[in-house]
């Protein structure tokens, strides 16, 4: 099976599952291609990017998964293909899928909704299914490369199972959506954007600020001001062009320079890992690996301990999926459920089918697009160029010419967009509503920070400080809270901001059955709970033992209880405000 007939069966499978109306087209002009597309281009190439070198990173790396060396072959001739096939997939479909919306609507503002490498389940997948697996393996006396390739198979099992929950999880989402407040689905969003990518962006523009800053302003200028450049240019390729001359001028001048200042030493490129990146080039071309996939699936009892972390990230891929097709329709363009979150799916599934262990997903940050200017081409473009990156083993290479910071500004102000459109695209009362739901993802992003902080001091770990004091924080941040409310965050950013979005309309049965959904997920396990080894943190779901009998443990049931409470309270509440007129009070 190759590479244009797998595109061209999961196109067909994508049309039949897209329903639209039968109307006949109207006749109207949405381009392939427009101008802004490489604007819109460059923010999601950027984004891509950035999961790939992740991927070449952390596979790559000796104590993790052991793809190096002699077994480097798995990554550039499994792994990278296999998210080519995904990603391409993926963006053909959504740039296909924008351009049938705009020809049913009559509309030529459409944007294709953004696509890629799912970031939080890359993370989870390597350092809780393929680097266990591969310690594991080699403490029971494989080979680095048999402990590479059993933790390889077991990622590709994490990935086809991520992607069947979103596939079938797509049958039942659009009730799901449609019981869901705006705010609450919208919300989520803007907490991930304000810390995991307005945040995390802006502290790399500032860690390198004579790259990133002028590229920086090039990008407000064009999308505050929204002033065109001369020769109508596209400002996201002027910053980046700017960006990657500013570092390689450095670099020239540090080198004729023996004695510069650290200033311009820290910000300039390093010629001389470039001849490094060009040895891994080729052609890497799609191999179907479905048979290996069986055969491990064969053996249930290496995989089954795995669920524990498979269901809970294809149940957060699910979703956020689901709240990024909300925020799409928030923008103006509507899609249909279904068919998005089903080739989502079949784009998981290729992945491991190919030999990705990495699941995608549809990225937040559409309204950015839209703003942007980016259509449908955006889309074909950054599918058709990741390919080719990770067909020929290219990553490495771009990786050393162009610097992160030359294009991050765009990603920043996709963030901005984001977080802006949770509080304009919803009613105005329920903006409170909106606010309380960004606590958990915030919670979230500063728990990672702290995690990192302690992972790079390499002295007391986050385990035994909370062993020593259950109460202990940092910086006034109390630990064991902020573990406990960053765990399962997407969901609990839901529960939170739809409890309040349906208090702010007197809708307390509503209030209360929410409520009892985040009582539920508590107790078993989806959020709050947690299993800490170290300074890593796990999922521990109920009825389940810990990874290891030394971890410290926390079972959520007084937060369950808590939730219950509150449910409780609010359906009271309910049947006293039933048949009665009450007064608002204003405070």
């Amino acid at each position: 099976m190759n590479l244009a007939s797998c595109c061209w069966k999961c196109l067909s499978v994508a049309d039949s599952l897209l329903r639209m109306n039968a109307s006949p087209p109207p006749a109207t002009l949405y381009p392939l291609f427009v101008r802004r597309d490489l604007d819109g281009f460059f923010g999601l190439f950027v984004d891509n990017l950035i999961q790939l070198l992740l991927i070449l990173t952390l596979c790559s790396n000796p104590f993790l998964c052991g793809m190096t060396g002699d077994s480097k072959y798995l990554l550039y001739q499994y792994v990278l293909p296999g998210s080519a096939v995904s990603i391409l997939i993926g963006n053909l479909f959504y740039a296909w899928q924008a351009r049938r919306l705009a020809l049913r609507t009559g509309r030529n503002d459409v944007t294709a909704l953004p696509y890629g490498i799912n970031t939080p389940s890359l993370l989870v997948y390597v350092f809780f299914v393929m680097a266990p697996a591969f310690g594991k393996a080699k403490s029971e006396g494989l080979s680095s490369d048999e402990a590479a390739r059993l933790a390889w198979e077991l990622g590709l099992v994490a990935c086809i199972g991520s992607g069947l929950i979103e596939f079938f999880g797509s049958f039942i989402a659009e009730a799901l959506r449609r019981r869901t407040p705006r705010a609450a689905l919208l919300s989520t969003l803007a907490g991930i954007a304000i810390g995991f990518i307005s945040m995390t962006f802006t502290l790399q523009i500032f860690q390198k600020p004579l790259i990133a800053m002028l590229p920086l302003a090039i990008v407000l200028i064009t999308y505050f001001a929204r002033v065109p450049f001369p020769f109508q240019l596209p400002g996201g390729f002027v910053s980046v062009a700017l960006g990657t001359a500013i570092a390689w001028i450095l670099t020239g001048l540090t080198a004729a320079w023996p004695g510069a200042p650290k200033l311009l030493a820290d910000s300039a490129m390093d010629p001389t890992l470039l001849q490094s990146a060009r040895e891994e080039l080729g052609f890497y071309l799609p191999t179907f690996v479905g048979h290996r996939l069986l055969a491990r699936l064969a053996n249930p009892a290496q995989w089954l301990g795995l669920l524990s972390v498979i269901v809970p990230m294809g149940l957060f891929n699910l979703i956020g999926s689901l709240q990024n097709i909300e925020s799409a329709e928030a923008g103006g363009d509507k899609y249909s459920t279904r068919s998005s979150l089903a080739a989502n799916g079949i784009g998981t599934i290729s992945a491991a089918l190919f030999g990705s262990c990495f699941p995608t997903t549809i990225y937040i940050g559409h309204p950015g697009w839209k703003a942007l200017g980016a259509r449908a081409g955006y889309s074909t473009l950054n599918g058709i160029v990741v390919t080719l990156i990770c067909l020929t083993g290219a990553i490495s290479l771009i990786n050393r010419l162009i610097p992160m910071e030359s294009g991050i500004a765009i990603v920043l102000w996709i963030g901005i967009i984001i977080t802006a459109q949770a509080f304009s695209a919803v009613p105005k009362e329920h903006a409170p509503a909106v606010a309380v739901g960004l606590f958990p993802a915030i919670a979230a992003w500063g728990f990672t920070v702290t995690q990192g902080a302690f992972m790079k001091a390499e002295g007391k770990a986050l385990q035994g400080l909370l062993t020593a004091d259950p109460r202990a924080n940092v910086s006034d941040f109390v630990l064991h809270g902020m573990i406990s409310l960053q765990q399962g965050y997407i969901f609990t950013c839901m529960i939170l901001a739809a409890i309040s979005a349906f208090l702010i309309d007197r809708r307390f049965m509503a209030a209360g059955i929410w409520a009892a959904v985040g009582a539920f997920c508590a107790a078993v396990g989806l959020t709050h709970a947690y299993q800490l080894n170290g300074n890593v943190v796990d999922y521990l779901f109920v009825f389940t033992n810990p990874s290891s009998p030394a971890a410290t443990t926390y079972h959520s049931w007084d937060t369950a209880i808590g939730y219950v409470l509150m449910s409780l309270s609010f359906f009271a509440f309910g049947l006293y405000a039933r048949g009665r007129e009450l007064p608002t009070v204003e405070h």
